[in-house]
Parts: C-alpha cells; sequence; structure tokens
C-alpha cells in the first residue's frame, strides 16, 4: 500500500479495502498471495488495527480473501476475475456517465477521443522505453 495519506470523502477503512483492490488489480497481490498483517498496515500507516481489519473484512465478505486461522488472509483463486467484473460494472454505472456527459459538453467526437488514448498510450510505451534505457545506461558491463 503506497499512499500513506488518508482523505475525509470516505471511511478509513474503506479506503484500506480500495488500497488492497488497486494493489490486486495492478498485479502486485496476486491469487494465493497472503495480505500484510493487520498488525504491520496498523502500524505502519498509523491506524488502530481494528480499522484495518473491518478493511480486510469487506474483501472477505465480497469472497475476494479468505481468512486462515493462525496464518493470516490470502487472495482466494478467482479473485482477480470477480474483482475485475465488478470494477468494471461499477464504472459503468458511476463513473462513465460523468465522462460520458463531459465528452458531449465539450463537444468531443470519437476520433479526438481515440487519437488522445493513442497518444497517452505511445507517451507512457515512449517513457517506459526511455526508462529501461537509462537503466541499461546504468548497469556495468558484464565482464566476459
Amino acid at each position: 500500500m503506497a499512499d500513506r495519506e488518508w482523505n475525509d470523502s470516505q471511511p478509513i477503512y474503506r479506503q484500506v479495502r480500495d488500497r488492497v483492490v488497486a494493489m490486486m488489480l495492478d498485479g502486485v497481490l496476486k491469487e494465493g498471495d497472503p495480505l500484510p498483517s493487520v498488525r504491520n498496515v496498523a502500524a505502519e500507516y498509523r491506524v488502530n488495527p481494528l480499522t484495518v481489519l473491518k478493511g480486510y473484512q469487506e474483501l472477505v465478505d465480497e469472497a475476494l480473501v479468505e481468512s486462515r486461522r493462525g496464518r493470516g488472509m490470502f487472495i482466494n483463486t478467482g479473485a482477480h476475475a470477480l474483482l475485475l467484473k465488478a470494477e468494471r460494472a461499477r464504472f459503468l454505472a458511476e463513473e462513465w456517465p460523468r465522462i460520458a456527459a463531459t465528452i458531449e459538453r465539450l463537444g468531443l467526437t470519437p476520433e479526438e477521443l481515440l487519437r488522445a488514448v493513442v497518444n497517452s498510450s505511445r507517451a507512457s510505451s515512449k517513457a517506459a522505453t526511455s526508462a529501461v534505457d537509462d537503466a541499461k545506461a546504468v548497469e556495468p558491463e558484464a565482464k566476459s
């Protein structure tokens, strides 16, 4: 869980849950992986362990995580697909209508949007390639 700051827009336990979900969607946490311990997360983020536990319990309730007595909590098999399906549905129901209204309000055409996506993708790809090139330039030469 990268960001150590909490916002006031929703309860902290919900933000804990959302951070774990983001880690799952990003592939940081994979099926079968253990979640970071409640105590460690609570200490690292300076929150009550019960708050972390409540966030984790939401993941259990959603069948994304299982609790193994004495061993911790682990990502369930099939959790990624289940999560992806739910997050796509949530995006289309909650976020897309606002985005579509903004697109319409600004009079953007499908061609302009596609061009923006392609340019964004190229910029991301270029940045990734540049980072790899930079890393190679710093690597010491391999000895034969």
